[in-house]
């Protein structure tokens, strides 16, 4: 097997899945792992994929924030435009 292939898969398919589902992929390696009955080779295995999954993650939620603080709210609360992201607070 092409480890490096299979990486460069890997690194795919997580870039496709939605933030709900790369969450719930590594909740799941999370579960694995803490159970304890995984031989060690598949364990780092495990572990590096669950790395790439929480960065996608962080990354997504970092979008996000950056897109919520975006919102400039008027004198009455409601949403009145959008600021440029460095623009002052």
């Amino acid at each position: 097997m092409d480890e490096g292939n299979n990486s460069a898969n890997q690194a795919a398919t997580i870039a496709d899945m939605t933030f709900e589902q790369a969450l719930l992929a590594l909740e799941e390696i999370v579960q694995q792992l803490e159970r304890g009955d995984v031989p060690l080779d598949q364990s780092i295995d495990l572990y590096e994929r669950g790395e790439k999954l929480r960065a996608a993650c962080q990354q997504r939620l970092d979008t996000a924030q950056a897109r919520i603080e975006k919102i400039v709210a008027g004198a009455d609360g409601e949403p009145v435009g959008t600021a440029p992201l460095d623009g002052d607070r």
